[in-house]
């Protein structure tokens, strides 16, 4: 009696499970990126009929719908790419096919129009840094966060040095020119993006060299976005080397564990309540606050403002454990759901795919890739020397030639290495603004 118990029991629980409603929850538990799949037939289907009738909506919510039905369906391409998936194909995908889709009019352009206005209206770019800092800072262990501010220095200065002196080799020996080959293609790749790299670099240029700016900038500009690809790309290899050598990485920390294992100073608690991360949320956008009216009034870009006053709250104890859980909630809400939809945001709004495109010479390609290749084996040689994980420290490195701040995310997106975000930020503004003004300090000194 009991054996027929028994056997029943899985047969009555395999109908039970085929019927309503636990055959639909599996099928929504099948998601093309965060979006279960009939809700992502729905969002495809409601966009077109939006699309074929008039105007898409010009609401929060209709811009959010298309950047994630967009984003997430071109990164799930990318991880569907044979050999590529494993080196990062998702973030390329979905940064650089939507630029193309773009460019060849393959998008409607009633959505181009909602995606463009959003992301230059709304900037949520920077909403996404400031979660992504804040969250990243406050939930390092303090101890590692100094001493990692501290060391990654040191890697990132020579790395930046040997790759400038090996791109400009290469370049001059192409037939580039070593001047052209310095001044338009490996400085502007390691100047910080086209915002606070190309821009400045370009209006430099333009009034000592007496040319237009808008013909120096669009020489800059291919520079910056083949040099951030070919990161992106070494970044996704790098990962793919830390699977398989385990003791190269710290998966997303920086220093190497001493022989003895900190003790964590603040009980963060794992699961904080809705009110907190609220709470962290506000302190992350405050902070980045802080660092627009610096921008203001120092003149010192905003998200280097930012990182520092997150970095001295988090140094001198001014949060409480319960916030730094928040925020650790914070910065996986922005890693999880917000990437890929900002990506498709760069790719179609920052992007132009013509401006990728003319840059595509034999020799210009081969001495951006040798320079990014030099910075980033560079930060993977030195960091051994400097208590550091050599993935990683490569990693932060190669955010040193990403485009700005998109370039840190796709950077770290394809590495699958967003808590590096703060060392990547003293790559690319830190670093980007030392190369700006070291290089038009020298020109104006020399013409």
């Amino acid at each position: 009696m009991d054996n027929g118990t028994h056997d029943k029991a899985p047969h009555q629980e395999h109908s039970r499970r085929s019927k309503w409603p636990y055959a639909w929850w599996e099928i929504m538990d099948i998601r093309i990126g965060i979006i279960p799949l009939p809700v992502y037939f729905v969002l495809v289907a409601t966009i077109a009929a939006f699309v074929l009738t008039g105007k898409l909506p010009s609401e929060i919510s209709v811009a959010i719908a298309v950047l994630a039905l967009c984003g997430f369906t071109c990164a799930e391409l990318g991880k569907r790419l044979p050999g590529l998936k494993k080196f990062g194909a998702a973030a390329i995908a979905a940064t650089f096919l939507p630029s193309f889709l773009a460019y060849r009019h393959l998008l409607p352009h009633k959505v181009l129009a909602t995606v463009d206005t959003f992301t230059h209206a709304s900037n949520f770019m920077y909403l996404f840094i400031a979660s992504i800092i804040v969250g990243s800072v406050f939930s390092m262990d303090r101890q590692i966060l100094i001493r990692g501010f501290v060391r990654i220095v040191v890697p990132l200065g020579l790395a930046a040095l040997v790759a400038a002196a090996a791109g400009t080799v290469v370049g001059t020996a192409l037939g580039l020119g070593w001047q052209h080959t310095l001044l338009y293609i490996v400085l502007p790749m390691m100047a910080g993006g086209v915002g606070e790299g190309a821009i400045p670099l370009s209006m430099g240029y333009a009034e000592i060299f007496h040319l237009p700016q808008g013909q120096v900038f669009a020489q800059l500009l291919p520079a910056i976005m083949i040099s951030s690809l070919s990161a992106i790309l070494l970044a996704g290899l790098l990962n793919w080397l830390g699977e398989k050598r385990p003791h190269w990485t710290g998966r997303g920390v920086l220093e190497c564990q001493p022989v003895q294992r900190l003790e964590r100073e603040d009980n963060v608690p794992t699961h904080p309540d809705s009110g907190t991360i609220a709470a962290a949320a506000l302190t992350a956008i405050t902070l980045y606050l802080v660092g627009l009216l610096c921008h203001r009034l120092f003149s010192l870009p905003a998200p280097v403002a930012m990182l520092f006053f997150a970095v001295l709250v988090k140094v001198c104890r001014l949060i409480p454990p319960s916030i730094q859980g928040g925020a650790r909630v914070v910065y996986e809400f922005f890693s999880t759901a917000v990437t890929f939809p900002l990506l498709f945001a760069i790719g179609t709004a920052m992007t132009p795919w013509s401006s990728l495109m003319s840059a595509l010479t034999v020799p210009v390609i081969i001495t951006i890739v040798c320079t990014v290749t030099t910075l980033v084996a560079t930060g993977f040689l030195v960091a051994r020397f400097v208590n550091l994980h050599p993935i990683d420290t490569a990693i932060v490195t190669a955010c040193h030639s990403g485009q700005g701040g998109t370039g840190d995310v796709a950077i770290l997106t394809a590495s699958n290495r967003m808590s590096l975000m703060p060392f990547a930020q003293i790559a690319t503004r830190i670093g980007g603004a030392i190369t700006v003004t070291g290089t038009l300090l020298v020109l104006t000194r020399l013409h």
